[in-house]
């Protein structure tokens, strides 16, 4: 964890990390149950922005990265809606499932799912999203 802040590369305006009410309201403002881990993600580090790789944001409306508007745009590539998007690459999902484990969906794939797979959030962002 103090690793994923130390590389941190904070912009001119950060993103507020979200704390449990923040979340429990957002998820029932939005109709979504986010997966434990990725709960935990966000409220540990949902503010850290690092290398290529953005993981979704929830308290910043106008970012780039706000969840609800990638979810949108995930549906609309037809993407599950009982998976929620981690991280948007380049029209691409990295997508945590209800049982918390990651997989990709390509936009450009029949069908979308791709063989990657990661066991939890922590193990993606561990293998995926600190590697670059």
């Amino acid at each position: 964890m103090q690793y994923i802040r130390e590389t941190h590369w904070p912009d001119e305006a950060p993103v507020t990390l979200p704390d449990k009410q923040f979340l429990a309201q957002f998820e029932k403002d939005h109709g979504i149950r986010l997966p434990e881990q990725f709960r935990e993600f966000l409220l540990r580090i949902g503010d850290v922005e690092r290398a290529r790789l953005e993981p979704v944001t929830v308290t910043d409306e106008d970012g780039y990265t706000y969840l609800p508007d990638l979810m949108t745009i995930a549906w609309g590539q037809g993407v599950p809606r009982d998976l929620i998007v981690l991280c948007e690459d380049e029209g691409d999902f990295y997508l945590v499932r209800p049982d918390g484990a990651v997989v990709f969906w390509s936009c450009i794939k029949p069908g979308g799912f791709t063989e990657d797979y990661w066991e939890s959030v922590w193990d993606w962002a561990r293998k995926e999203w600190l590697r670059l």
